[in-house]
């Protein structure tokens, strides 16, 4: 679960000797963080641009297994997760708030390697750790995060102002954390049934990083600004791209036509899918966590972004009575339904 070997328990600390521990040397990185650790409340400053707040909770057997999730792993997650939906409004993330409850199974030393991930997250997107709470659980570990964002008014994307005839266009490539999943719990199940027999991760590299260490979106935005294109929409793949697609659409009245052939998936990524005997297809329409973007754009602005690296055109809006739907290789047009994570209806197998 850690490498660190030695243990300290949490109760040795205290709840406010722990958090000064995990957070004395955070360092202010943002002009707009006027007070961060220490007081009752951070003070944050915008000034006149729109402030972005979103937050998500992760629970340790609903959202991640700590059998093949590294502490330091899931921080760096936890964190990267909560900016890619302020990227996925078009701003900037500037501050996170970390709230923890953990068991007495959990020791200093553990918790230490889960804020190492968060900070490492900070580090890299240049965000300031601003504050949070710290509490037991009666079993496991629970993490509640707050990421806290800004953007010029007349920047911010919205999920509900596609309009008909845009272009949809999503970064990266989409099914790897899925694929990844997937190994992890074979691993997991195996060693399980039969200790002796150790995890075999060799050569999956890729699928694995996608699923324990996944990126925000910030490089897409940079692109985006740097070719001075707005989005006229805009939602992070969080739960697959199909259930994404449709919220865009619902939320903006509209349909769509995708095209099988145009989703991006890395050539790793979909011989893993096969060999693993899944759709590659299916793993990108539905497996989720790839945390790219998904967006639309004014098809005006297709000549500024066809050679841009990293963003993939995959369809256009349509008129709603189209309905949403996908063009597969064959030429046959199949209505999207959305089959990703839902907490409350169903759990995807091993999470």
């Amino acid at each position: 679960m850690l490498e660190n070997p030695n243990r300290t328990e949490l109760s040795s600390l205290g709840e406010f000797g722990l958090i000064k521990h995990l957070t004395e040397k955070i360092k202010i990185q943002n002009a707009s963080t006027i007070k961060g650790v220490g007081d009752d409340s951070a003070v944050i400053e915008f000034k006149e641009n729109c402030t972005l707040v979103s937050s998500d909770m992760l629970v340790e057997g609903v959202h991640f297994n700590l059998a093949y999730c590294p502490l330091k792993h899931l921080g760096y997650k936890a964190a990267t997760v909560n900016f890619s939906d302020i990227y996925a409004m078009n701003g900037t993330p500037r501050q996170l708030l970390v709230s923890i409850a953990a068991s007495n199974r959990f020791s200093v030393e553990a918790l230490e390697e889960l804020y190492s991930g968060i900070l490492l997250a900070c580090e890299n997107y240049e965000v300031d750790l601003a504050g949070g709470d710290t509490s037991t659980s009666p079993s496991g570990l629970i993490l509640s995060l707050t990421a806290i964002g800004e953007a010029v008014k007349e920047e911010v994307v919205y999920r509900n102002t596609a309009r008909e005839n845009d272009l949809i266009c999503v970064s990266g490539d989409l099914g790897a954390a899925y694929i990844g999943l997937q190994i992890l719990e074979r691993e997991n199940k195996i060693f399980m049934e039969n200790p002796k027999i150790q995890p075999d991760l060799e050569g999956h590299d890729y699928v694995l990083e996608r699923q324990l260490k996944p990126e925000a979106g910030k490089e897409v935005i940079k692109t985006l600004k740097k070719l001075n294109i707005k989005p006229t929409s805009m939602i992070d793949v969080s739960d697959g791209l199909a259930s994404e697609i449709i919220h865009l659409c619902t939320q903006s009245d509209k349909g769509c036509s995708i095209y099988e052939e145009k989703i991006p998936m890395d050539a790793v990524s979909f011989n893993e899918a096969r060999e693993l005997g899944m759709d590659a297809t299916i793993c990108a329409l539905n497996g989720g966590e790839d945390y790219e973007l998904l967006f639309t754009i004014s098809q005006m602005d297709y000549e500024k972004i066809k050679e841009a690296k990293g963003i993939s055109v995959i369809g256009h809006i349509t008129n709603k009575n189209a309905g949403i739907n996908m063009i597969s290789k064959s030429g046959a047009q199949l209505t999207l339904t959305a089959q990703g994570w839902d907490a409350f209806l169903k759990r995807k197998e091993g999470t």
